[in-house]
């Protein structure tokens, strides 16, 4: 017969994740206390993943514990919307230019078909439109690689903040859920006893 597992009272949340950060908010929830369960699966899509976690209810320290975990969350967001805003800015320029381009080729088709045709007047517009069309590409990538090596000194930084806001938690968590019995009442030690002697009586048979 396989020995009775102790009891323990679970409380449960679900996380969405960014696809491709599920290790790292993995880990770093462990150091607030919760696990993956087991009996759910994970449900992953193309942009977010959702995990269902549970954790003791009667964690030494827990308030403190979610404190940090709302600390972390927090700093999480922030660095979702910064690898955001990377390209954010960039598309919005080349958009804003690819959109002027177009304009001037509407001007240009115009010219070349009026009657008679404006043909001085289509290739002045024709020449800003098609730089309309193959510039947005560059400015992109330009306006990207600048605004990535701008901002990733920030993201680095709340990253530092996270690591520290986890091994604050870690450092909590150090404190055993079986340190608990040291702080026992008479009756409840005895409680506990009497249970355990029971289930071994169980056991045996």
């Amino acid at each position: 017969m396989n020995p009775q597992k102790d009891f323990v009272g679970y409380e449960y949340q679900e996380i969405t994740a960014p696809a491709g950060q599920v290790s790292f908010y993995l880990d770093c929830y462990e150091n607030f206390g919760w696990q993956m369960d087991g009996n759910v699966p994970v449900f992953s899509g193309k942009r977010h993943a959702t995990l269902r976690m549970k954790r003791d209810r009667k964690l030494i320290h827990k308030m403190e514990l979610t404190r940090l975990q709302r600390h972390f969350e927090a700093c999480a967001k922030e660095i979702e919307v910064l690898e955001k805003s990377k390209t954010s800015v960039a598309s919005a320029w080349a958009l804003v230019v690819g959109i002027l381009g177009t304009a001037f080729m509407a001007g240009a088709t115009f010219a070349v078909t009026h009657e008679p045709p404006m043909i001085l007047l289509c290739i002045i517009l024709a020449i800003p439109g098609f730089i309309g069309w193959a510039l947005p590409y560059f400015l992109h990538r330009h306006i990207a690689a600048k605004r990535a090596k701008k901002i990733q000194p920030m993201i680095e930084a709340k990253q530092d903040e996270i690591y520290q806001i986890c091994e604050k938690g870690h450092a909590l968590l150090s404190v055993s859920y079986t340190h608990l019995r040291a702080h026992e009442t008479g009756r409840n030690l005895v409680c506990r006893l009497l249970l355990e002697k029971k289930n071994k009586k169980k056991q045996i048979r």
